[in-house]
């Protein structure tokens, strides 16, 4: 017997932020097997569960043809609107193709709903989209191309600009440069 068979059967214990109020339905990513993404969103769909799967058109070309595709914005990901409880964490754990909600030991972090807003007002707009790397300030960062092009250092946001620290540590000094058009990527 897996996992969700046995979780149907259980009384599922809530926790104590759960018994002290309900809360209202949350997003969470859900991470899916590779080229899955679809088929849970389908399939959560079919449990009468709140989902968004956004999907790009990109062209794709074969040795023999050329076809516009719709493919996931965000590959291996789909997100579901759920109750933050373990019931509903089950529910969706248990539809295949799922490995895991993203988020501590399995549990998934809320996502705010104005980032699920973004993506949508992202899409309908029809601009063009491309993947970027995810930088938080304070992490490690490598300019690409130009003049600047290998230069590493430490991402800071200084008077709403984002600024890139380059520190001589023996000499405890440092020096910073404006990185806004430049391309980076995580070192």
């Amino acid at each position: 017997m897996d996992f969700c068979e046995s979780t149907t059967n259980l009384q599922l214990q809530p926790t104590l932020m759960e018994l002290a109020q309900p809360e209202s339905p949350q997003w969470f990513a859900v991470h899916t097997y590779p080229r899955h993404e679809k088929r849970v969103a389908s399939e959560l769909g079919y449990k009468g569960l709140e989902v968004y799967l956004p999907l790009v058109t990109r062209r794709h070309q074969w040795s023999d043809r050329v076809k516009l595709v719709e493919l996931p914005l965000f590959p291996c990901y789909a997100f579901v609107r759920i109750q933050p409880s373990a019931e509903a964490r089950v529910r969706v754990l248990c539809t295949s193709g799922v490995i895991s909600l993203v988020g501590a030991s399995g549990q998934g972090e809320a996502i705010p709903e104005s980032q699920i807003e973004s993506v949508r007002i992202l899409l309908t707009s029809k601009v063009q989209l491309d993947p970027y790397h995810f930088l938080k300030v304070g992490q490690r960062v490598r300019v690409r191309g130009g003049s600047l092009d290998g230069l590493e250092g430490i991402l800071v946001r200084r008077n709403g600009s984002r600024r890139l620290v380059i520190s001589v540590e023996s000499l405890e000094r440092s020096l910073s440069i404006n990185v806004e058009g430049l391309d980076v990527e995580p070192a």
